[in-house]
């Protein structure tokens, strides 16, 4: 496999709200121009760009073109775009790099939850003919796989809660953070329930915000990067869209793209960040990837901290590599969803090398 490697991360501040427009490029600018001066790089040593974002959810046609005005138009750009999470978007542009076309990439992602209703958009990630026109917003849809994990056995209220706790109080640590703090089980229990059985805290926040990450191939990362991420698996795989078709309370496609990306070989990954935007979907997925208790979750915080649609799994990775530049980890891992109640799932192995 070519050697291919994150060597720069950078995200905007996590808000519930900004004045910014819907094409993201207030956002965009500040983590471009952070990426140039840590990696000592311009516009022009970018060979291929790549971004993710949803037109529903900016409420206009074509907001990745717009979204191109922060990185400028001259010289011109080789750039492509995803619907989905930038997380996706670094699948493509590591496939370019996998081609010999170009040796680097810059990948973003970009999203302003707060503009419109945002349960009403996600409805239209559903099936148009049976499912959207009903209107089951994502909350209620991920409190019907909730509940079906409770009265399965699968996981308990307070086992919820405990994600909870953990993810806000790691996210002291993380500056960019939306939400931070010490909470204990008992008083996130004595909450109103919004979507029974979920309370507010097991929902992540409604978000504004952006990341971007840069890949580059062999020698060139090693002089754009101290400690290269070595990407050493990637894969992504889908499960149905009928959410009557499939047990809500698994995630197939997560085990199989873990299975692909890991080699089947868990050991020595230290830490894992994943993407889960409900305290009860963290469950799932560490049970099917297979992580052991060992493993530290979501040091940054996770999406229950905050969680910019369209890039929080972008950042899953960013922060996953990150651990491996700063040195305080060796291998690690990271997941990104899309879709309703974990539909598709990508998930990223990385390493460090002496």
């Amino acid at each position: 496999m070519t050697e291919i490697a994150v060597v720069g991360f950078a995200q905007a501040p996590h808000r519930r709200e900004t004045t910014g427009t819907t094409n993201g490029v207030e956002m965009l600018v500040p983590i471009f121009q952070e990426l140039y001066s840590t990696l000592g790089i311009t516009k022009s040593d970018i060979g291929f760009w790549c971004s993710g974002s949803s037109d529903y959810l900016a409420g206009r046609a074509f907001s990745f073109i717009s979204a191109v005005d922060s990185i400028g138009a001259v010289p011109p750009i080789n750039e492509s775009h995803v619907e989905m999470d930038a997380a996706w978007a670094l699948y493509e542009a590591w496939i370019k790099i996998m081609t010999g076309e170009v040796d680097t990439a810059l990948v973003y992602g970009f999203g302003k939850s707060s503009a419109g209703n945002l349960r009403q958009v996600l409805a239209m990630q559903l099936d148009p003919y049976l499912v959207a026109p009903l209107w089951p917003d994502s909350v209620s849809v991920a409190g019907l796989q909730a509940r079906a994990g409770l009265d399965a056995g699968k996981w308990t209220p307070e086992q919820m809660a405990e994600v909870v706790v953990r993810s806000r109080r790691a996210a002291k640590d993380n500056p960019l953070s939306q939400l931070s703090g010490d909470y204990d089980i008992e008083s996130l229990l004595a909450q109103p329930f919004i979507a029974d059985p979920l309370r507010a805290h097991d929902c992540a926040p409604i978000t504004d915000g952006a990341s971007a990450i840069v890949l580059a191939r062999g020698d060139r990362a090693r002089e754009m990067c101290e400690n290269p991420a070595w990407i050493t698996g990637f894969e992504h795989i889908i499960d149905s869209p009928a959410l009557g078709g499939r047990d809500l309370t698994t995630s197939p496609s997560t085990a199989a793209a873990a299975r692909t990306a890991t080699g089947g070989d868990l050991g020595g990954i230290e830490v894992a960040e994943l993407h889960g935007p409900f305290s009860h979907q963290e469950l799932i997925l560490a049970e099917a990837i297979g992580l052991s208790e060992s493993v530290t979750v979501n040091p940054s915080g996770g999406p229950l901290s905050g969680n910019p649609l369209f890039s929080a799994g972008l950042e899953r990775i960013g922060h996953a590599a990150r651990k491996i530049h700063t040195g305080e980890a060796g291998r690690t891992l990271a997941h990104a969803t899309s879709g309703p109640a974990l539909q598709q799932n990508l998930v990223a192995v990385m390493e460090g090398r002496n």
